[in-house]
């Protein structure tokens, strides 16, 4: 999976940890091994917008074409430590700990943070929290009294946190539960000032280092169609169908590297880092979207259900990709896009 131009030490260390995720019995279903793998890869990972973001979403696109649950694991993990050395609290980092980012909102979930001399607590509920009973520190975006949003480093293991195990019915990523967590007087630390998390750069990178994880999945799943396409029984149809998921995925491919290209040398900012985002997501989705359907119909229900692998693959990337919001996100572009005039 490659986006950046040449080989770098970093190419050589996602082979390694490529290598190492292979030995693993169950990558991306043994959620410990799994874990641990992902603090390893922490240690060494690129982080977004310091020079090699397309080798970290290298890293993560492979990771993803291997298995997609490993993926959805690995990306919010690298997106905390990242954000914590954006607010220079790298400090809170110890080797051993595996981190998620808890930023979702619901109006039928209310999280408050709650200030006491020095003291910060938590209290309340908050709603999609993946993986919360099985990781051990997360950040959390919490509202203040005057109503704005901070983000705030907490303990999940603390007392005061209760991580529920669902409801959780999904079909696709089942190993990575995404449920309320509740906080009643839980320790908590502020990460930056208040509304620094929504309004600093980096808030949109990681939108896209989600996209390079859609992006390797589909690739994994799109390979699938090279071999019907390659016998000498192949009709105009089999070609057909790895002609548009080849066109598609190269276009998202494109895309996710000139994005990087931007954000490694500061032009994202001429661009608007969220319009970019928003840019690379809707390639990205429609590109994954299509494989999707587009090996439905060249391979039938067979490898559906009868290739374990590639089911749950599918069904995984499924899942992953309602991270986008469909038209409303793609509403945003053109919002934005009309006001800038279309800078094409």
């Amino acid at each position: 999976m490659t986006l950046s131009p040449h080989p770098s030490a970093t190419t050589a260390q996602v082979g390694r940890a490529l290598a190492s995720a292979a030995e693993i019995s169950g990558f991306g279903m043994d959620l410990d091994a799994t874990l641990d793998w992902c603090v390893d890869v922490g240690e060494w990972a690129p982080r977004v917008g310091e020079g090699r973001t397309a080798e970290l979403w290298e890293l993560l696109a492979a990771t993803a074409a291997i298995d997609v649950g490993a993926a959805r694991i690995l990306e919010p993990h690298l997106d905390a430590l990242t954000i914590l050395n954006q607010a220079d609290r790298s400090d809170l980092v110890r080797p051993e700990d595996t981190w998620g980012v808890f930023a979702a909102e619901s109006p039928d979930h209310r999280l408050r943070a709650e200030e006491s001399g020095a003291r910060w607590t938590l209290r309340g509920s908050k709603p999609w929290c993946s993986l919360a009973s099985h990781l051990s520190r997360a950040l959390v975006t919490a509202s203040l009294d005057d109503g704005r949003r901070a983000l705030f480093a907490v303990d999940l293991r603390a007392d005061g946190v209760r991580a529920h195990d669902g409801p959780w019915v999904a079909r696709g990523l089942t190993q990575v539960v995404s449920a309320p967590v509740d906080f009643d007087d839980a320790p908590t630390v502020p990460i930056g000032p208040p509304g620094w998390y929504l309004e600093r750069p980096g808030f949109a990178w990681g939108g896209m280092s989600v996209a390079a994880c859609w992006w390797g999945a589909a690739s994994g799943i799109a390979r699938r169609l090279l071999t019907p396409a390659q016998s000498a029984d192949a009709d105009q149809l089999a070609l057909v169908h790895l002609g548009r998921v080849d066109a598609s995925l190269w276009s998202a491919r494109a895309v996710l590297t000139e994005a990087a290209e931007l954000l490694d040398d500061g032009r994202s900012t001429r661009v608007g880092e969220r319009l970019l985002s928003e840019r690379v997501r809707a390639v990205v989705v429609d590109a994954a979207a299509l494989t999707l359907t587009e090996s439905a119909e060249a391979l039938g229900p067979s490898p559906l259900t009868r290739d374990e692998q590639f089911a749950r693959s599918s069904a995984d990337l499924h899942l992953y990709i309602q991270q986008h919001h469909g038209l409303r996100d793609v509403a945003r572009i053109g919002r934005e896009a009309a006001r800038q005039r279309a800078a094409w």
